[in-house]
């Protein structure tokens, strides 16, 4: 499964176009894309107009929506913190932390385009959808 991060949906969306808009609009329907209820918040959060949250919340809700975190997972979210930090690597959101660490210990390839991702690529094996 393709987990989809929030930076990513913002950009689809608004109809940007990047190279991660662009993969995620060729790939949905045709791939298996999901996301979490955190991205889920942040996504649908942003919408200023009705019209445009139902339309999103249409969409997100055909497809799997997962629960990134519980006793087990929140620990390891603070393990993988750790880790970083003692590489000297600082990652400011939690959130970019429970998304990267629920990828990795599920296994999914994450589609981003926030950069605080690219260490938990380098140091902690999380696999990039692109």
């Amino acid at each position: 499964m393709i987990i989809v991060d929030t930076s990513v949906w913002v950009d689809y969306f608004n109809g940007v176009s990047t190279t991660e808009s662009d993969y995620l609009d060729s790939i949905l329907g045709i791939e298996m894309v999901g996301l979490g209820d955190l991205i889920a918040v942040e996504i649908l959060q942003g919408f200023r107009y009705e019209a445009d949250f139902e339309s999103a919340k249409i969409l997100l809700q055909s497809l799997p929506i997962d629960s990134f975190l519980g006793p087990e997972r929140a620990v390891n979210c603070a393990q993988n913190y750790r880790r970083l930090r003692l590489k000297g690597i600082t990652i400011q959101k939690t959130t970019d932390v429970i998304i990267a660490s629920y990828c990795i210990s599920e296994g999914h390839k994450l589609l981003f385009s926030d950069k605080d991702f690219v260490p938990f690529v380098q140091h902690l094996g999380l696999r990039p959808a692109i």
